[in-house]
């Protein structure tokens, strides 16, 4: 039996471009207009389109409709001041802003499943893949994206906040948006610096 070679995109280009320029822009400083119901819609079902060993779709999306990002707000400080009595007026108050950045949030959560051969490791990678595949949709979409955790993602209160199972966890906060800046380029890694070629040992 003859196996034909892969077929390549005729815009591969075009999607080596879109890899090699897509970068995050700070959530505070993302503005309207962000996806619709139905770019949104598009890019969580790319979101979904990732490497999932045994098809367990370990991960869920929960939107966060700007019309309730006032009372999601109102959750997490009440959820912060139950987990930490301490906590200083200064994060009081960035939990609450940290709500109300850019037009549009998903909050991605992994969702393991303890009791399958697969293992837990595979699965939380599959989860981090959906949130890269989301802000690669979102800037094919022409739009900026940022990837935040701090202290929410790591929340037991947050997750049962977003509707989140026993043992699931925040993979991240999505914000999506457009930006009337340019972004300014991050310093990347050097080629040689992080890939490197497999050899055998002398005595093999």
């Amino acid at each position: 039996m003859t196996v034909s070679a892969p077929t390549a995109f005729n815009d591969r280009s075009s999607t080596l471009r879109l890899l090699l320029s897509r970068r995050s822009g700070k959530a505070r400083d993302l503005v309207a207009p962000g996806p619709d119901d139905a770019e949104l819609r598009q890019i969580l079902t790319c979101a979904s389109r990732v490497p999932d060993h045994g098809k367990l779709a370990p991960w869920r999306f929960v939107v966060v409709p700007k019309a309730t990002r006032a009372a999601f707000g109102e959750a997490l400080v009440a959820v912060l001041k139950a987990e930490n009595p301490q906590a200083t007026p200064v994060l009081i108050d960035n939990t609450r802003a940290f709500a109300h950045q850019a037009p549009v949030l998903v909050a991605v959560l992994s969702r393991v499943k303890r009791d399958h051969p697969i293992p837990a490791w595979e699965q939380e990678l599959s989860a981090g893949a959906a949130c890269q595949n989301l802000l690669l949709a979102a800037h094919a979409l022409g739009y900026r994206g940022n990837w935040l955790t701090e202290w929410p993602a790591f929340s037991e209160g947050v997750v049962r906040l977003l509707g989140g199972e026993p043992g699931d966890r925040i993979a991240g906060f999505i914000f999506l948006g457009s930006s009337d800046k340019p972004l300014e380029e991050r310093p990347r890694p050097d080629y040689d610096a992080v890939v490197s070629t497999w050899a055998p040992a002398c005595d093999l």
